[in-house]
């Protein structure tokens, strides 16, 4: 039995684990403060990594705010994309104009700044406390790109194509040569333009 393909998967693993990196705006450190303890109160003045899914993009005269649904930041400080890791709200401000048809609902944003505070509004009719953050970086990350790829595509690693020791015949279960593959999805992150 041949182990050369699972271990080039393994050291393909640890090389691209390898490339995840913090993006220089993003980078420092931080004080592991969450949301919900923010809305707390007695948290202000301190420096967060926070980001999420924007809400809404409300530009004002001197600044624009981008209202989050807050999510687990990932080794590269993206929001995890799944929306049942809710961690609540806040609200990030930062001076100057950003345009609402750029920075759209459903976009992944990172920001890092300093906790000032809450600001009240309504969520339906429910008084929310978002945690207010005076924004020095506000990152938005390119949208996610998901390809599906029909049952039964042909991938070295998956199924028939890792051959009989792998998902064939000696294995049963998973694969195996004429056997179910179920759909995948591959996501790959498009290059984000410079500011």
């Amino acid at each position: 039995m041949s182990i050369t393909k699972p271990l080039l998967l393994a050291a393909a693993t640890v090389t691209l684990g390898a490339c995840a990196t913090i993006p220089k705006p993003l980078e420092g450190n931080f004080t592991p403060v969450t949301t919900a303890s923010a809305q707390q109160g007695g948290a202000g003045g301190t420096k967060v990594r926070w980001g999420g899914e924007i809400i809404k993009t409300e530009p004002g005269p001197q600044e624009t705010c981008f209202y989050i649904l807050s999510q687990t930041l990932d080794s590269q400080a993206r929001p995890s994309g799944d929306k049942s890791d809710n961690q609540g709200r806040f609200v990030a401000c930062r001076e100057g104009f950003y345009d609402p048809e750029v920075f759209t609902r459903g976009r992944e944003i990172s920001v890092t700044g300093t906790i000032h505070g809450t600001v009240s509004q309504k969520v339906g009719d429910f008084d929310y406390a978002y945690p207010r953050v005076e924004a020095d970086v506000v990152y938005l990350w390119p949208k996610r790109v998901v390809y599906n790829y029909p049952p039964g595509y042909y991938d070295p690693f998956w199924g028939p194509g890792f051959g009989p020791y792998w998902g064939g015949p000696y294995w049963g279960g998973w694969g195996g040569y004429g056997g179910y593959y179920p759909r995948r999805v591959i996501v790959v992150p498009r290059p984000v333009p410079r500011r």
